[in-house]
């Protein structure tokens, strides 16, 4: 079965993206979902200002935060037809020596939609029907969310939970979370429910204040201090609500310099380091801070989609918070929404809607 879609695609980075029309058609074991919505992340940013590199040749049409109806399917994944999905933002291939190894986020032959294949920026998308992440759209309305707004579950929320859940965070931790933006508001709410005490660390008092309601049991503005005076703020805060000195779980989410930094300088004794935001900044650390503290640094791409439904569970059962903090747009708009969200004029997780 064959779908007329369209999609806007990048041609070159900083341009403006363009709409084709495209025939939606289903090879075997793949599925054809009629997209609700698709967030916009800051590494689709990374694509389009920074020079950062997709796997896939130009044109290409980006997105990878996705969710929406399966409408179509090829033989083998017929089961699918029908139902409401989130499409995980990096899709490994299952069969390989890695996925037989639970290494799913380094399978050689993952499919990430808006980087390896076409992305979510359109009416629909053909993706492998292997992995998907069903929505049960009845849970979704009692707890008043949408299919569209759930697509950001798809990356800014899975990915953080899939960091949280590989440091270790447990009741009685002491989790730092370095950006509460699009990706750290959610790392502050998973790490709070897998009950952590949490200190949040921005550059923007506005975010600060949102996510000081949402799970964040202090907060700091990081321009009032210099990195030992954060250091010195974030353990008085530990001593004075009976949490260890050592073994933090930080967790870098800005994807800058500034905060990876703060993070680095921010290692005790048998700390977790957690990168979870991306940039193409370099930074330059000492580390040997890591064998004298006896610590580690962990780098998390995505998030195996067996993880997903426990991720979208936190949602379903009112432990995260998505409303809040996303913004619906046009699909149409979105020459307009991409320098908006560069420029910082639009706070929340923009999702893009098609007409």
């Amino acid at each position: 079965m064959s779908i007329q879609a369209h999609r806007w695609q990048m041609i070159k980075a900083g341009e403006p993206f363009e709409r084709v029309a495209f025939e939606a058609k289903p090879g075997a074991g793949e599925v054809v979902v009629a997209i609700a919505g698709c967030g916009v992340c800051h590494t689709d940013l990374g694509y389009y200002y920074d020079g950062v590199r997709t796997n896939s040749a130009l044109p290409l049409t980006l997105g990878h935060e996705i969710s929406g109806h399966v409408v179509a399917a090829g033989v083998g994944a017929e089961g699918w037809i029908g139902k409401a999905v989130i499409v995980p933002a990096v899709l490994p291939c299952g069969e390989c020596d890695l996925c037989q190894r639970g290494l799913q986020p380094i399978c050689r032959a993952q499919k990430m939609p808006g980087n390896d294949i076409q992305g979510g920026f359109a009416t629909h998308i053909v993706v492998p029907g292997r992995g998907l992440c069903e929505v049960n759209e009845g849970r979704l309305a009692k707890v008043g969310l949408t299919l569209p707004q759930v697509s950001i579950v798809a990356d800014a929320l899975t990915t953080p939970y899939q960091a949280v859940r590989r440091a270790g965070v447990t009741p009685g931790s002491l989790a730092i979370v370095i950006g509460a933006g699009g990706v750290g508001g959610y790392c502050v709410q998973i790490a709070r429910a897998f009950g952590a005490q949490v200190v949040a660390i921005d550059v923007d008092d506005d975010k600060l204040a949102a996510i000081a309601q949402h799970g964040a049991a202090l907060t700091l503005n990081a321009r009032n201090f210099d990195a030992k005076a954060l250091k010195v703020a974030v353990n008085a805060f530990a001593k004075q609500n009976g949490l260890r000195g050592t073994e933090w779980q930080i967790f870098e989410c800005s994807g800058t310099a500034a905060g990876q930094l703060s993070a680095y300088g921010l290692l005790v004794h048998g700390a977790t380091l957690s990168v979870v935001g991306f940039t193409m900044e370099r930074v330059e650390v000492r580390l040997s801070n890591l064998m004298a503290f006896d610590a580690r640094a962990l780098g998390n791409w995505g998030c195996p989609p067996e993880y997903y439904p426990a991720a979208l569970d936190l949602v379903l059962d009112g432990k995260v918070a998505l409303a809040p903090f996303v913004e619906q747009r046009a699909l149409d708009s979105i020459n307009a929404v991409f320098p908006a969200v560069h420029h910082r004029e639009i706070k929340k997780r923009v999702v893009l809607t098609p007409a």
